[in-house]
């Protein structure tokens, strides 16, 4: 059945109110440590060919360009943008930034592992470096108690100062977690990643090792969201969806027209 004009301004509508609640929650966090913002990437439908290019005008000739008709478009997938946020000083020896690619790795409720930017950490009460969720970070690492002097150095080796040894005492080393396609990753709120077939297994390395970024000790990575730029695109989105309500207020016009007239 050929779709009216009605309907693609339709699907207008639609793509332009999805494209405008990415934006939405790309401007609603742009306070939160380490979160990268979201992209909505659009595909026109599916279109129907009333004449095919090369079809037979006559015994002789053939045409030379085709009648292709679209049926609209649709938001074909959302992109996140993993540019690199700005990193702020905070002096908390348990706040951990990447300076560079990849992510920390954390133990989710059920086994499950996780992934994030956001290196807000503290201890549990037994010790252990957790997020604020409580979730336990991968490898684990345990503070004994009484140590002081927590150092954690850009490739990821914690040590800590021990009541009665001379030395500080090393107490393990913080992975950073790589995937071949970070985009595959998907998002499941609380600022964590879980890996997909689409992003490929995950990789471990020390920080600084084969292209991840250095871990940064009293530092954390803010939202990579720009305000302006979020901004512009807000008033471009919101000129496209006025459009197309326009051409469904055009084409119910000519609609009225045409059944008066007939």
């Amino acid at each position: 059945m050929p779709t009216s004009a009605l309907q693609v301004a339709r699907t207008g509508l639609e793509a332009q109110d999805a494209r405008m609640r990415v934006i939405a929650n790309n401007l609603a966090n742009v306070g939160t440590t380490g979160f990268k913002k979201d992209r909505a990437n659009f595909a026109t439908l599916a279109y129907q060919d009333a004449r095919v290019a090369g079809q037979r005008s006559s015994g002789e000739t053939a045409y030379a360009s085709g009648l292709n008709l679209g049926t609209g478009v649709a938001v074909q997938s959302t992109s996140q943008v993993v540019t690199q946020g700005a990193l702020n000083t905070t002096g908390n020896a348990l706040d951990l930034a990447l300076d560079g690619e990849g992510y920390f790795q954390v133990e989710l409720p059920g086994g499950k592992l996780g992934y994030t930017r956001a290196g807000n950490f503290t201890r549990s009460a037994e010790g252990q470096l957790v997020t604020q969720q409580g979730y336990v970070v991968q490898p684990a690492i345990t503070v004994p108690e009484g140590a002081g002097a927590i150092a954690v150095s850009p490739d990821g080796t914690v040590t800590a100062s021990i009541p009665g040894d001379a030395e500080p005492a090393e107490l393990g080393q913080l992975q950073v977690a790589s995937f071949a396609n970070p985009a595959g990753l998907q998002a499941i709120g609380d600022n964590f990643l879980v890996e997909t077939a689409a992003s490929g297994a995950v990789q471990l390395a020390p920080g600084g090792e084969n292209g991840r970024g250095n871990i940064r000790q009293g530092m954390l990575e803010s939202s990579n969201v720009n305000i302006v730029e979020e901004l512009v695109d807000m008033i471009e989105c919101q000129r496209a969806y006025e459009i197309s309500s326009k051409m469904v207020s055009a084409v119910d016009e000519m609609l009225r027209n045409a059944n008066q007239t007939l």
